[in-house]
C-alpha cells in the first residue's frame, strides 16, 4: 500500500492540467505535495486523441501545446453574408490532445513529485484520513494506495436527472486540400449553411491551419448521436457541397459527445473524493466548452492544497450563467426558437468579443440582460416561465 498526498484518477484535459499545476515549485508559505497521476493503459478506457477550443486574452500558460489560433471569427447564416469579428485582444486557441500530454509530460519529467502511473482503475473509496484507490496495472495485477485527496475526472457512468438533456455530437476531418481553400486567420465558429435535423440544430466548423489544411466538422444539438455512417456522409456533404472544397486528403479524423444539460453535476462524491473536468460541471451547458472551466477548477484546486485548505473544486460557471444556459437549453429542446436563427441573431447584435465573454462568465449582470435583450424575447420568456414546473427526469443515454 502507497501513501500520496493527492491521486488524480484519469489523464485528459482535467486530470493534466491539476498535475501540471501540483507539480510546479512551492512558492513561500506553500506546502510540496507527492501526487499520483493514474492514467489508463492503452486500450478502450483511454479516450481517442482529441481537440480543446478556447479563447483567452494574449499569452496562456498552455500557448508551447496551441497548434492555431485565430483573431478573427466568422458566423454564416443559412442565408445572407456572413458576420465576422475582430475578438483582440482575445485569440481562439486549438489544442490537440497529444500536444498537451506531451508539453505535460515534459514538464512533469523535471524533477517533480509527480508519480504518472498506467492504471485501469477500480474503485475509489473513502476510509480513515483520506481515500483508497485500487487499480490493475497493463498485466492485470493488482494494485492499492492510500491519498489524502482523490479526483476524479472520468466520465461519470450515467447523468444526474435533469430537466433538458442536449447532446453536442460531432465529426471531423483534418484535411488536406489540392488548392488553396481557407483564410488562415479566419475560423469559422458556426456555419449553419447545413441541412437542420427535424429536431435540434446543426453547423458545420472551419479551423484553418493554413490555406490547404483546416479541421473541417459537423456539429449538432440533438437528443440521439448519428451513425458512424450518418457522420461520414454529413461531413462529407459539407466539405464538398457546401465548402466546395474539391480534391482533398482526410489526414485525421475525431468523433465526440458533449452533454447539454441542466443536471448539477456533483463536485463532492466522498469526504476525500472529489469530481474535476466535465465530471464535475466544468462543461458550458449551452456552448459545451469545457477547457477554460476546468482551468478556472484546477487552478483553485491547487491553491487550496498547497495552502492546506479544503479542496473542494468551485463551480466552473456562476449560478446565473447556469440558470441563463437552463432557459436557453429548454427554448431550443422545446421548439421555442429557431436554433440557427437565434445564435445568428446574437452575433450579428452583439460584438463577438463581448458575447465571447459573456459565454465565459465573465460579464456584469447589466451585460446579461443587455444581451438577452438580443434574443427572441417572448419566446424565452416562455420558456423561462415553463422551466420550473417542469420534471428533472434521467437521461437514458445516447
Amino acid at each position: 500500500m502507497r501513501d500520496v498526498d493527492v491521486a488524480v484518477v484519469g489523464a485528459g484535459a482535467a486530470g493534466l492540467s491539476l498535475a501540471h499545476r501540483l507539480a510546479e515549485p512551492a512558492a513561500p508559505g506553500t506546502r510540496r505535495l507527492t501526487v499520483a497521476l493514474l492514467d489508463a493503459p492503452p486500450g478502450p478506457l483511454r479516450p481517442p486523441p482529441r481537440t480543446w477550443c478556447f479563447w483567452e486574452p494574449g499569452r496562456g500558460r498552455f500557448d508551447a501545446a496551441v497548434s492555431a489560433s485565430w483573431r478573427h471569427l466568422r458566423v454564416r447564416p443559412a442565408a445572407g453574408p456572413p458576420v465576422v469579428g475582430d475578438i483582440a485582444p482575445l485569440r481562439y486557441k486549438m489544442i490537440r490532445s497529444d500536444d498537451f500530454e506531451y508539453l505535460v509530460d515534459h514538464d512533469l519529467a523535471r524533477g517533480s513529485a509527480v508519480d504518472r502511473v498506467e492504471a485501469a482503475v477500480e474503485t475509489v473509496e473513502d476510509v480513515p484520513g483520506g481515500a483508497e484507490v485500487r487499480w490493475r496495472d497493463g498485466q492485470g495485477r493488482p494494485h492499492a494506495l492510500r491519498a489524502r485527496w482523490v479526483f476524479d475526472s472520468r466520465p461519470p457512468g450515467s447523468l444526474p436527472a435533469a430537466r433538458t438533456t442536449l447532446l453536442q455530437h460531432f465529426h471531423g476531418w483534418f484535411v488536406r486540400t489540392a488548392r488553396p481553400a481557407f483564410t488562415p486567420g479566419t475560423a469559422d465558429l458556426m456555419d449553419f449553411r447545413t441541412p437542420q435535423p427535424a429536431h435540434g440544430l446543426s453547423f458545420g466548423y472551419v479551423l484553418p491551419r493554413g490555406r490547404h489544411e483546416a479541421l473541417v466538422e459537423y456539429t449538432e444539438f440533438s437528443a440521439r448521436p448519428l451513425t458512424a455512417d450518418a457522420y461520414r456522409a454529413a461531413v462529407r456533404r459539407y466539405a464538398q457541397d457546401v465548402l466546395r472544397l474539391g480534391d482533398l486528403e482526410v489526414l485525421a479524423t475525431e468523433t465526440g459527445v458533449i452533454p447539454m444539460t441542466d443536471a448539477p453535476l456533483p463536485r463532492q462524491t466522498g469526504a476525500s473524493v472529489f469530481r474535476i473536468g466535465a465530471a464535475g460541471g466544468a462543461t458550458r451547458p449551452s456552448t459545451g466548452y469545457t477547457f477554460a472551466g476546468l482551468q478556472r477548477q484546477t487552478r483553485a484546486v491547487a491553491e487550496a492544497l498547497r495552502r492546506g485548505r479544503h479542496p473542494l473544486p468551485p463551480p466552473a460557471h456562476s449560478a446565473r450563467s447556469r440558470a441563463m444556459d437552463a432557459v436557453l437549453l429548454h427554448a431550443l429542446d422545446g421548439g421555442h426558437v429557431d436554433g440557427p436563427a437565434l445564435f445568428t441573431r446574437l452575433f450579428t447584435r452583439v460584438p463577438m468579443k463581448r458575447l465571447l465573454l459573456f459565454l465565459d462568465g465573465r460579464t456584469a449582470l447589466h451585460e446579461d440582460l443587455a444581451i438577452g435583450l438580443r434574443t427572441p424575447v417572448r419566446p424565452m420568456l416562455r420558456a423561462a416561465t415553463e422551466l420550473p414546473r417542469l420534471p428533472r427526469r434521467p437521461f437514458d443515454g445516447p
